[in-house]
């Protein structure tokens, strides 16, 4: 915490207002969080400042950078708010970030979990251009949600994004993210894991939604842990080659 303090960070773990922050915080985990604290969407669910953005910090990937080697961390972990704002959306500070750490010790591997840059081909290229080990786009929910939830975001857009990681860099690992508890169907679950085995995902995480405040989305359901074992089970039989179902679990968590 001192750290991310001292070198002027933001992580995830904190502007979410996650769970699990106060263990991942106790080992030395975090999820850096990239181009500032606001985010242009005003999606429902999310605890992060929906406010007009400061403009991007050229010297955070250093700092970021830094920061991986005072911890002596060997995975990392970068994302970011969505930057609807900028031409690119960020994809060059992603590449910056990944580089910086990679020119400290190419051996630490790197997991992106970017925003949908709007389905830009571009934008997607130049984070594959740096040294990353898995890009990560989180679908979040299912597609009838969306409307409710994620309404300045397109269910296949996002799936696009995924399809392009793959066409752009073939053996390059692609991961998504799902929330349970937001109203949706058990055989709508079963299609977002079908709709992520066609554009070649290969890791799944599934957590239980719990609304930031009283002023997000409501969280409509609480789903049991054998109910998060069922849908691993299902995931896992379909192909994906890493699943982690359980309530707390999170995109990036630990």
């Amino acid at each position: 915490m001192q750290l991310i303090e001292k070198f002027k960070l933001h992580t995830v773990c904190q502007e979410a207002l996650c769970p699990n922050i106060s263990e991942c915080f106790s080992k030395k985990k975090a999820t850096f969080l990239i181009l500032g604290n606001k985010c242009t969407r005003n999606c429902k669910f999310c605890g992060i400042k929906k406010e007009k953005p400061l403009a991007v910090d050229e010297d955070e990937p250093y700092r970021i950078a830094k920061s991986v080697s005072c911890l002596g961390l060997r995975h990392v972990v970068i994302t970011s708010v969505t930057r609807d704002d900028l031409s690119d959306g960020g994809a060059y500070i992603y590449y910056e970030t990944v580089n910086q750490i990679k020119n400290i010790n190419k051996n630490i591997t790197v997991e992106v979990l970017v925003p949908d840059f709007n389905g830009s081909r571009e934008a997607i290229k130049k984070v594959l251009e740096s040294d990353v080990s898995i890009f990560a786009h989180n679908l979040e929910t299912v597609p009838s949600l969306y409307s409710k939830v994620r309404q300045m975001a397109d269910y296949n857009k996002s799936l696009k994004v995924l399809v392009l990681a793959k066409e752009i860099k073939k053996n390059i690992f692609t991961k998504s993210g799902l929330m349970l508890g937001l109203g949706e169907k058990d055989e709508e679950v079963m299609g977002v894991f079908s709709d992520l085995k066609k554009v070649k995902c290969d890791f799944l995480s599934i957590g239980q939604y719990l609304t930031p405040s009283l002023k997000h989305y409501p969280v409509q359901e609480y789903i049991s842990p054998d109910k998060f074992m069922y849908f691993e089970n299902i995931a896992k039989s379909m192909g994906f080659l890493k699943v982690a179902s359980a309530p707390y679990v999170r995109s990036s968590y630990m």
